[in-house]
């Protein structure tokens, strides 16, 4: 088998497990993936629009919508000014905040657990390339 084709053999195989996990993981504190995302982006980037995140996911805006509407039921997030009234930002509230931290204590956890034996510096150099398969599959 040619190593490309390896490579993306590999990186499907990996995907649903690690998703499985990581959803195993969130649903002890009742969130879901895409849930998950929005916090994470919101904790590292500040306020977005539906826009922004649904480009960082690439998926749907209405995806990111229903997935918004969430989150604000469970007042992780709220709406934030934005630059004009048509823009519609949202952000991690208070509440949101506390629950992004206390989850991604557990979440460290399954992420060391499953990279157990690769070195840091092998994490780094994965990242590089993922980085430019992904800049290279947006292009």
């Amino acid at each position: 088998m040619e190593s490309t084709a390896k490579f993306f053999q590999q990186l499907i195989t990996l995907y649903r497990p690690f998703e499985n996990r990581l959803n195993m993981e969130l649903n002890k504190h009742d969130l879901h993936r895409a849930q998950w995302t929005i916090l994470y982006y919101l904790y590292n980037y500040g306020s977005a629009t539906n826009v922004e995140i649904s480009h960082y996911q690439g998926v749907e805006k209405p995806t990111i919508t229903r997935t918004f509407a969430s989150l604000e039921e469970l007042g992780y997030v709220s709406q934030a000014p934005g630059k004009d009234k048509r823009e519609k930002r949202m952000q991690l509230t208070t509440l949101g905040r506390n629950v992004y931290e206390r989850v991604r204590v557990s979440i460290d956890k399954l992420e060391k657990e499953i990279l157990n034996g690769i070195s840091e510096e092998e994490q780094l150099e994965t990242i590089r390339m993922m980085e430019t398969v992904r800049n290279n599959i947006r292009k």
